[in-house]
């Protein structure tokens, strides 16, 4: 993931398009000092101490990108729907961890007085449901009134997949890699295409565990 500085907020669409590219629109303000246990808009410390440690895990990289690959070519009501579920688990995410309830949001992560407050009897705790937590709403200047928890952070990445699968468009898309631009698996020379990546990556796998044995 790259970081791109942006003057301020970007539309839900221009946001969850640069994650498709595996770009991270970033602020560039602070919080003021007199209230540094949290801030009503994304400042550079939520952007650092939240954002940017996350995106060095393989896993919760995939995730972000596979929200914005998922709002490409959206209808509008869907990419409305796909930003709050950005923001109830890559924003504000919980999921279980053994009997423990643990934080995986950057909102959270970057807000010492909202994260202990996440873990009080004061806010609403529900079981994540892309269908039900993409029509709740939220406020965004004061600490959420509801979180929702996931049994696991890959319980949230495969509700999250079933979720994008559902968004009505008539092709589907697929990142890649070496030219860092976005295939668009319209035609059966894209599909073949990527089926020659996918045979490679199985050759890999089998090599590699050839080597095992």
């Amino acid at each position: 993931f790259r970081l791109r500085p942006v003057a301020g907020l970007l539309s839900s669409r221009d946001f969850l398009a640069g994650l498709a590219f595996r770009v991270f629109h970033s602020t560039q303000y602070i919080r003021h000092g007199s209230k540094p246990t949290y801030t009503p808009e994304p400042d550079v410390c939520h952007e650092l101490l939240g954002h940017v440690p996350l995106f060095a895990d393989h896993s919760f990289a995939q995730f972000s990108q596979e929200i914005g690959l998922a709002s490409l070519g959206a209808p509008d009501e869907y990419i409305e729907k796909l930003a709050t579920v950005y923001w109830f688990t890559v924003e504000f995410g919980l999921c279980k961890q053994g009997s423990a309830i643990k934080a995986y949001g950057a909102g959270l992560l970057s807000s010492f007085g909202e994260l202990k407050y996440c873990k009080t009897d004061t806010p609403k705790l529900q079981p994540f449901d892309p269908e039900k937590t993409s029509l709740q709403k939220y406020p965004i200047t004061e600490y959420q009134p509801v979180y929702f928890v996931a049994e696991s952070f890959e319980d949230a990445k495969e509700k999250v997949g079933k979720f994008a699968a559902t968004i009505p468009r008539p092709f589907s898309v697929r990142y890649n890699p070496y030219t860092q631009s976005i295939e668009v698996l319209d035609n059966t020379q894209q599909l073949s295409n990527l089926a020659g990546c996918i045979h490679s990556e199985l050759g890999k796998l089998c090599e590699a565990l050839k080597k095992l044995e």
